[in-house]
């Protein structure tokens, strides 16, 4: 089995603890208001939320991944999650599993940069072309400053909600 790494980073006027709360702990109930065109549900199959849970996340298009959240720590501002099932354009067939790190921290002019980590892992004994998984993970890493973008807007719009 092969790991591939992707790393990115998005700024935010908005402050670490603020975003880390609604993009992170409210984000099932926020998904909804901030993104309706794009996701259908997010359902968590097991647990509360916390460490362990299962979740399903529905796309407006018809497309699914599930999920397993292995960390939530609120006071570093991390949240780790880790991709297991899913659609073949979501989730690559050479791929066993996904995991993602997202960390937010605080930036010299009081908002925040969150740094996204991913490793893919490879399935043993599978040949992949690691080019396209790099190229993979980049255009995810797009769709995922997009989702946050929507986050930052709806918190700017939406101070005291």
């Amino acid at each position: 089995m092969g790991v591939i790494f992707y790393e990115g980073q998005v700024a935010s006027t908005v402050p670490p603890a603020k975003l880390f709360q609604k993009f992170v702990i409210e984000s099932l109930s926020l998904l909804p208001k901030v993104l309706p065109q794009a996701l259908e549900s997010v359902v968590n199959l097991q647990g509360d939320g916390g460490p362990g849970t299962i979740r399903q996340v529905h796309f407006s298009n018809g497309s699914f991944v599930k999920e397993t959240i292995d960390a939530v720590d609120k006071e570093n501002f991390i949240f780790e999650y880790t991709v297991i099932e899913g659609d073949p354009a979501l989730m690559s067939k050479e791929l066993e599993k996904i995991c993602f790190q997202i960390k937010f921290e605080a930036s010299p002019d009081g908002g925040s940069i969150l740094k996204r980590t991913s490793k893919s892992y490879t399935l043993e004994g599978i040949d992949v072309n690691e080019e396209e998984i790099k190229a993979a993970q980049a255009k995810t890493m797009e769709a995922f400053v997009g989702i946050f973008k929507a986050f930052e807007a709806y918190i700017l719009a939406n101070p005291d909600d």
